[in-house]
């Protein structure tokens, strides 16, 4: 099962990539269009610049929660035991999880009234952006279990991140010395 996150979660880095890629086309035409006479002033532009923009938020989403990287806000005390980290990990997973469940149960209402409009401009399926909400939170649910799992120790996590290879191996490169300065000058005052 881990394996196949594993490549569902770098199927979709290479999505938002191409989300991405596609975003900038479009907006790109609308610039040029200003300021350059003889690139058409499309109307479609407008309309897949903001499809392209909600589903590079969803993925982008979906791939923070699954590496982490979504910010938090701290409310109560560190924890100092094992016990309080693992505590705070579940309070911060099952409230990512009841926000996906959230998504996922009233996204699909929103995916339904979707699937019977179409877009005004490029006459494009409206479901093919309102879906994005329950898929949403199904990969949220789906990362968030993968998370917990490896919280209670049920599978084994990723292995950790390293520090950049220039700070890890070499204490006189120019970015290590930058750091140990800094941490001097913080220390003296």
């Amino acid at each position: 099962m881990r394996k196949l996150i594993d490549i569902y979660y770098r199927f979709l880095q290479v999505v938002l990539t191409l989300l991405i890629a596609v975003l900038i086309v479009p907006v790109a035409m609308q610039i040029l269009s200003r300021y350059v006479g003889f690139v058409p002033r499309y109307i479609w532009t407008e309309e897949i610049a903001r499809f392209a923009f909600i589903w590079i938020i969803m993925v982008g989403a979906a791939i923070a929660v699954r590496d982490g990287s979504h910010f938090d806000v701290d409310l109560l005390p560190e924890a100092k035991s094992r016990a309080g980290r693992l505590l705070a990990k579940l309070i911060v997973n099952l409230s990512i999880g009841f926000a996906g469940l959230i998504f996922l149960v009233w996204g699909w209402d929103f995916a339904v009234l979707g699937s019977r409009q179409r877009s005004e401009i490029a006459s494009l399926p409206m479901l093919s952006i309102y879906i994005a909400w329950p898929w949403a939170g199904l990969t949220w649910l789906l990362f968030v279990g993968e998370r917990m799992a490896i919280d209670f120790g049920w599978i084994e996590g990723p292995p950790p991140r390293t520090p950049p290879d220039e700070l890890a191996t070499d204490p006189d490169s120019p970015a290590a010395r930058a750091k140990q300065a800094t941490a001097e000058t913080v220390s003296h005052q």
